[in-house]
């Protein structure tokens, strides 16, 4: 009897080791939308949630498309302008950035006529840690709203 209660709460103790463990970063909410002109960029946009330590997210890529370059959108003596993030972005633990419509995002240069609205489009995340976290963002034509919030 003494052995099935030491069983008992070492198996618990276990389960409450694993349940505290640091998850990894993630994402959420992942879209493409495609160019309303073939040839011209399109826009990747998300919502990424931190790990358990800062990092600094480095770079995205896919092998559907020839580059990707993070961009910020500002406004600037009236106007809106929008510059590429160089040197990365922060994400801090457990913290949350969003990429969407009119802020930071993706911008997806010279992307495959493979990919099509209603399709995935793999995306890599690279991060100053060495970590890559690959995605499937859903691929949604020029002009939805589907796929990504406001």
């Amino acid at each position: 009897m003494r052995s099935f209660v030491t069983l008992i709460a070492a198996s618990a103790l276990l389960a409450a080791c694993q349940q505290s463990a640091p998850k990894a970063a993630s994402v959420e909410k992942a879209s493409v939308r495609l160019p309303a002109v073939a040839g011209n960029p399109g826009a990747a946009y998300f919502t990424l949630h931190g790990g358990p330590v800062d990092d600094r997210l480095m770079s995205i890529s896919s092998p559907l498309a020839i580059k990707a370059e993070m961009h910020d959108m500002a406004m600037k003596g009236g106007m809106m302008s929008m510059a590429a993030i160089d040197g990365g972005l922060d994400v801090p633990a457990g913290g949350t950035v969003s990429f969407a419509s009119g802020d930071k995002h993706v911008m997806l240069f010279d992307i495959s006529p493979k990919v099509t609205a209603g399709s995935k489009m793999p995306l890599v995340l690279g991060f100053a840690s060495g970590a890559k976290l690959e995605i499937q963002a859903n691929v949604v034509a020029a002009g939805s709203d589907a796929g990504h919030e406001h």
